[in-house]
């Protein structure tokens, strides 16, 4: 199975509130960018990288990414993070059937934010292996170390049990037929809301089993300034 892996940088960062995209701010020396292909491009199991950006900051991406060798190409992305996971799907279906593979169904798909530059390899690897191992979708998520509530009109409904509640992370993988099937189903549905893919999944293909590869505590994501500041020091400390 040939495994593309999709770096989903297309937002703005308005919650960082830097005045450019996160993705481009400096993290011990390299950009969140940078540093999300690299992981990719050390990653054996992978033999594609294509990112995803928003068009006013492509020529950038282009310069920062000189070198990469499994970098493929450079694509716009949608006003959502939905969109820019569709026209990553688009672009490598549109690729899988040029090349004569036109169902893709020996094409898994890693779809990762480029808010989380501390991805490892491990994480990497398990993905790629359980879609090659026949599973159609997975994801990556660790355990809450805190009690979760739903709530309702300013007080507490229910209190699900802690033991059965994890926190998505990215990469996640799939098959690049349930991924494009589910998409399609979604794009059809006006009443469609989702923050990640494995949620689509979920919701348009329920026969399909997502399985869940487990997640690092240093797989964090950036979103707001003090996040960098913790990544900084994590990265400190493997030195």
């Amino acid at each position: 199975m040939r495994m593309v892996a999709a770096v989903l940088a297309g937002g703005t960062g308005q919650r960082f509130g830097a005045g450019m995209p996160k993705q481009l701010l400096s993290l011990d020396g390299r950009t969140l960018l940078e540093h999300c292909v690299a992981a990719f491009e050390e990653a054996p199991p992978v033999d594609e990288i294509i990112v995803v950006m928003d068009p006013g900051h492509a020529t950038r991406a282009e310069k920062l990414l000189r070198g990469y060798r499994k970098l493929s190409g450079i694509i716009a992305g949608g006003a959502t993070r939905t969109e820019s996971a569709r026209n990553a799907i688009a672009a490598i279906r549109a690729a899988e059937k040029a090349a004569g593979n036109a169902a893709g169904d020996d094409c898994g798909v890693l779809l990762h934010d480029a808010a989380r530059p501390l991805v490892d390899q491990r994480i990497i690897a398990d993905c790629a292996a359980a879609l090659r191992a026949g599973a159609g979708a997975v994801g990556v998520a660790v355990p809450s170390s805190d009690t979760i509530v739903v709530a309702d009109g300013g007080a507490m409904r229910h209190m699900p049990r802690r033991d059965t509640l994890l926190r998505c992370q990215t990469p996640q993988g799939f098959r690049l037929p349930v991924i494009a099937r589910a998409h399609e189903l979604a794009r059809a549905d006006p009443g469609f809301t989702a923050t990640d893919d494995c949620g689509v999944v979920l919701r348009y293909l329920p026969e399909v089993t997502v399985r869940v590869i487990p997640g690092s505590e240093r797989n964090i994501k950036i979103t707001y300034p003090r996040d960098l500041a913790i990544a900084e020091a994590l990265l400190k400390a493997d030195r």
